[in-house]
């Protein structure tokens, strides 16, 4: 018999400083003690963004006055079943506090590994830390200082995340330039990822790596990997499944729009990445034949984000 899906609403609440509020739940209650993202059950035929309004003004005592879908997350307990519909809250009048006796924090998105959060806020958790946009790097330049240059570039233009990808290059180069790029993306608060394999990922102490499919369907689980950030590249529901089922951080799902590179290939469309994308648990980013002004068009498709090569390099 399956369990019924309870419908919640629930908020990543961002203060004027870029912190995040998170209450802890009662000891009482299902998955008490734990943190999480403050919100309560949607009632039947009540718009998602009505229900957030109330229960924040009953669980904090602020009025909510502008919020933007973040991520929607159906997750299974073995005892209930819960789908997410989370919304990032960017302005919001009165002071937070906990009515209900719970305690709340406010905290550096830095800091949030260090709570310990109920599974179903995992994916929650991740949408706050992670960058709405990557830049990922052409695979035929291993010039450093022209790598160097292109990311600069990016990230003046908004990509908080650089997905280092340079598969003509043997391990010893491909290692030599990750160890060259790294000290800078990270000074400049940059999320550097390895587009290669576990072994030569670990064996940089890399933070994030990104899997190609095949690097995907070899993998046996997440603890394979020894960072923080394990992504993959997906282009079919079936890829994203199994995203899903070795416990990757989030994916890739292209390609979204037409592309020079693989023209042959049927885009996704965005009613249809929509789809996708919010029926699965995690952070998805668009990727193909998407623009760097196309951060909002995701974000309002169920996207993360985007991820793109030559959107960043065009003039």
């Amino acid at each position: 018999m399956s369990k019924k899906l309870i419908h919640v609403a629930a908020a990543v609440i961002r203060n004027k400083s870029g912190q995040i509020l998170i209450a802890k739940r009662p000891d009482d209650k299902h998955q008490g003690g734990l943190w999480e993202f403050p919100g309560g059950k949607v009632e039947s035929g009540e718009p998602v963004r009505i229900a957030l309004s109330r229960e924040l003004e009953e669980e904090l005592g602020i009025q909510v006055q502008q919020c933007v879908p973040l991520i929607k997350v159906p997750h299974h307990y073995t005892d209930k079943s819960v789908l997410l519909d989370v919304y990032e809250v960017t302005e919001f009048s009165g002071q937070a506090w906990g009515k209900e006796g719970q305690p709340i924090k406010w905290v550096e998105s830095s800091d949030l590994d260090d709570f310990e959060f109920p599974a179903a806020n995992h994916p929650i958790l991740n949408a706050c830390i992670l960058p709405d946009a990557w830049f990922i790097t052409p695979a035929t330049n291993h010039s450093v200082s022209e790598t160097l240059q292109q990311i600069n570039r990016a990230y003046q233009l908004g990509a908080g995340g650089v997905m280092l990808r340079a598969h003509r290059l043997d391990d010893h180069s491909f290692q030599s330039i990750y160890q060259k790029l790294q000290p800078v993306c990270q000074e400049k608060g940059i999320l550097l990822s390895v587009n290669r394999n576990c072994e030569i990922a670990n064996k940089l102490g890399a933070q994030a790596l990104h899997l190609n499919s095949g690097e995907l369907e070899k993998l046996e689980g997440r603890g394979e990997f020894q960072g923080r950030w394990l992504s993959a590249s997906c282009h079919s529901e079936a890829e994203l499944e199994m995203a899903v089922s070795k416990g990757v951080d989030f994916v890739t799902l292209s390609p979204v729009c037409p592309t020079s590179s693989h023209p042959e290939v049927e885009p996704v469309g965005w009613s249809e990445f929509k789809v996708m994308a919010e029926s699965y648990p995690l952070p998805v980013y668009a990727l193909g034949g998407v623009s760097k002004g196309d951060v909002l068009l995701a974000r309002a498709s169920g996207a993360q984000g985007i991820a793109a090569i030559s959107a960043w390099l065009e003039s």
